[in-house]
């Protein structure tokens, strides 16, 4: 099984006058370019078939990248389903005069490997090797089944992962309540205040 350092993809691009909007700043859809490349190039590494663009979610623009600073995009898998990937893309801007470097954006996207019918096929699991590496590919499978769940393609009960995590959360809620109301937990009858 491959890891994920195999698959890592890192890219550098200088933002100039066209890729910019009237602020001076990178064009959104330029960005969601260079990061579909990006991630394409690590679903391909981990899979070794030409792979396509599923989707695209939790795209989140922190900061505008300005016109003469480069752009750094670096993409890795977290998951390995039967024949898609997830691959998550993180992006900074860097100033070579103040040598500055600050985190810009985040996506997650889905591909899906095909065969030379360009047809799905299998791709080979993910190996995580460390601490990090695995608890990006455990939230990757609550992603997964949250955007099924979403794309009406799963029912709620079938959506084991995400279930589990609203019951931790509501846990979590109760046990908060019950520590902050003492008295309710000494006499259940008393209503609360």
């Amino acid at each position: 099984m491959p890891s994920p350092a195999i698959s890592r993809c890192v890219m550098t691009e200088l933002v100039l006058p066209n890729d910019t909007n009237v602020l001076g700043n990178l064009m959104g859809g330029r960005l969601l370019h260079q990061m579909d490349i990006c991630a394409a190039i690590t679903a391909q590494r981990h899979s070794q078939r030409v792979c396509v663009t599923a989707s695209v979610d939790n795209v989140e623009f922190q900061s505008p990248i300005r016109m003469g600073e480069v752009v750094v995009l670096e993409s890795h898998v977290n998951r390995a389903f039967r024949t898609s990937l997830e691959v998550e893309i993180n992006v900074w801007a860097e100033n070579a005069m103040l040598r500055t470097r600050r985190k810009c954006n985040r996506a997650f996207f889905t591909f899906v490997a095909m065969d030379d019918d360009a047809r799905p096929v299998e791709v080979q699991p993910l190996d995580p090797e460390t601490e990090e590496e695995r608890q990006r590919f455990d939230a990757a499978l609550r992603r997964r089944e949250l955007r099924l769940l979403m794309a009406g393609r799963i029912q709620i009960q079938d959506a084991q992962h995400i279930t589990a995590l609203v019951m931790q959360a509501q846990d979590a809620v109760h046990r908060a309540d019950a520590t902050a109301r003492p008295e309710a937990q000494a006499d259940p009858a008393t209503p609360a205040r």
